[in-house]
């Protein structure tokens, strides 16, 4: 009788210690849920098992703070995520999705330059847009889709507030436009040739210069690698990450 006793209090004790184990772990797991959500709120980014999330919404903002009320990229979130990226043992790969109308030069370009020197497969997506400094961004992975009606803006590079009306300014922009040209050219199929007469053609954009690409467009141009959306991004870079070329 002594013994029935004992082995059902060491029943109970054990079922009681699972119990406490299943509650700990659910409300780990909700914990974790729970700081995901709030690092996608905050920082648009989340870890997906072995690949990184990013997105680039809005407008990448530069040195100023944009107003509160704007949609924004801020560079100094990214850039160090990058580097924790490519330090970590636990991410494989790298998925980027863009709906950006641009934004700033320097700011765009080193997370284009970031990304194009990973070591990790990336991949990434652009959805409603990815204009002006986005067109870098989205050449930078190893792989680029976009949805059949994402659009891509080209245009020359301009600036805002006052500009000093002498030669050097327009070697400066000379310069900066032939660092973003030469950028996507060597990382995608357009030709350089091809690239500045899609940013200096007139009569498509109104009161300004440059070309819009659309969907397949922007594929038959070389700019992007293909059409597809998230499932087609998903599969390429778990593809990539095994080793696929």
């Amino acid at each position: 009788m002594a013994k029935n006793k004992s082995s059902k209090g060491s029943r109970n004790a054990k079922e009681d210690r699972e119990e406490r184990e299943n509650r700990s772990a659910a409300e780990e797991k909700r914990e974790q849920e729970k700081h995901r959500d709030e690092r996608i709120e905050e920082t648009g980014q989340a870890t997906l098992g072995n690949i990184h999330l990013i997105t680039i919404i809005g407008e990448v903002e530069g040195h100023d703070n944009l107003g509160g009320n704007a949609k924004t990229t801020k560079y100094e979130h990214i850039l160090p995520q990058l580097a924790a990226i490519e330090d970590s043992r636990e991410i494989d790969g790298l998925l980027v999705l863009l709906n950006t109308m641009g934004g700033d030069v320097e700011a765009g370009l080193a997370i284009a330059e970031m990304i194009a020197s990973l070591s990790k497969p990336t991949v990434s997506l652009v959805l409603g847009g990815s204009h002006s400094i986005g067109v870098p961004i989205a050449t930078s992975t190893d792989y680029s889709f976009i949805v059949p009606t994402g659009t891509m803006v080209i245009h020359p590079v301009r600036m805002n507030g006052m500009v000093i009306g002498a030669p050097q300014t327009f070697d400066y922009f000379k310069q900066m436009q032939d660092r973003i040209t030469g950028f996507v050219c060597s990382h995608c199929g357009v030709s350089r040739k091809r690239m500045e007469e899609m940013m200096m053609a007139t009569g498509i954009l109104t009161k300004d210069m440059g070309t819009i690409l659309v969907g397949r467009e922007a594929v038959d141009e070389g700019l992007i690698d293909e059409v597809g959306g998230i499932k087609e991004a998903m599969a390429k870079l778990r593809f990539l990450m095994k080793g696929g070329v």
